[in-house]
């Protein structure tokens, strides 16, 4: 079976497969490789969708780049924690309230997402966390789906989510389009729960870091399941992986820069993985590494950056 597009709970359709951008980085540089991998994607991609939050300005030049037509595409950007507010957090006794990209307003940072790629409107707009919600998580969804009507964004849906965060949002009518979480066979046990009560309450699940199996945690109990089944089926790890996240009615967040690896991917949605297998690579995920929230990735270097913040800031005083 191919990377169908999946029905969401307002009517639309989303691509089942996702091309994130958040590693390509900033600045000139970043505007060519994505204008490269876009061309590329072109030959590959039946529909070519892009997750931007990181690099809004540079996807939105390699798009106009490309000159590729506006119905041919599936964006989705996220409002998001501003760096600054996050050493604030850290170190004072600061109250985060909420806050887009560059310390805006949902509003604000939905018009940002625009102004910078240059559209006119995103397919989706996701709320990044549920902290940044707070305190008012109710009147925060309230806002993102008047900005849904107004036409702003297609769809609106949150990030890292969980069932006692959308919960909250039931008084509204209106649950969710889509919750992005991280979903590999490692965080399984974690997650299943939250998976099917978006399942069961209509909410699509976007699954990013689905490769991190094998590309962060390397030589755990999955690896064995790994290569049995591609001994089987002749797929690639990745490929498994990705089916895996098929299996599960998620919608595959990945990406790369090279051609053979974005076909390799397309072709996992014809993987044909059997129910004993699913288990077994469920099994192997119970036994490997405990559940890690996004935060616990990006926190080493979140502290890395905040002990330079201090060290200079100190180091002006005493200048």
């Amino acid at each position: 079976m191919p990377w169908d597009p999946i029905k969401l709970n307002d009517g639309r359709s989303i691509p089942s497969i996702a091309y994130g951008t958040w590693k390509i980085g900033n600045g000139d540089q970043a505007v060519s490789e994505l204008a490269r991998r876009w061309r590329m994607a072109l030959t590959t991609l039946v529909q070519p969708v892009a997750h931007a939050y990181r690099n809004q300005s540079e996807v939105g030049s390699a798009l106009a780049d490309v000159a590729l037509e506006r119905d041919s595409l599936f964006i989705t950007s996220k409002a998001r924690l501003f760096f600054f507010f996050v050493l604030r957090a850290l170190f004072s006794n600061y109250k985060i309230k909420f806050s887009g990209r560059d310390d805006l307003s949902i509003t604000g940072s939905l018009k940002q997402s625009l102004e910078l790629t240059g559209l006119k409107y995103l397919d989706l707009y996701l709320i990044h966390d549920p902290e940044l919600a707070t305190p008012d998580p109710v009147g925060k969804w309230k806002e993102l789906l008047e900005l849904r009507d107004a036409g702003l964004t297609k769809s609106a849906g949150v990030s890292n989510y969980q069932i006692a965060d959308l919960e909250k949002l039931k008084e509204t009518k209106v649950l969710p389009a889509v919750n992005q979480i991280m979903l590999h066979p490692y965080v399984w046990a974690k997650q299943k729960a939250l998976v099917e009560y978006c399942q069961a309450h209509g909410i699509v699940i976007e699954a990013y870091s689905a490769l991190i199996p094998i590309t962060g945690l390397p030589g755990g109990p999955l690896d064995k399941v790994l290569e049995t089944i591609s001994e089987r089926t002749g797929a690639s790890w990745d490929q498994i992986l990705l089916a895996w996240v098929k299996a599960k009615g998620a919608v595959a967040v990945t990406t790369s820069s090279k051609k053979e690896r974005l076909l390799g991917y397309l072709a996992a949605g014809d993987l044909l993985i059997t129910d004993v297998e699913i288990a077994d690579l469920d099994a192997a995920g119970i036994k490997g590494s405990s559940y890690r929230p996004w935060w616990k990735h990006v926190m080493p270097a979140v502290r890395t950056f905040a002990a330079v913040y201090l060290l200079s800031r100190m180091i002006s005083r005493i200048i």
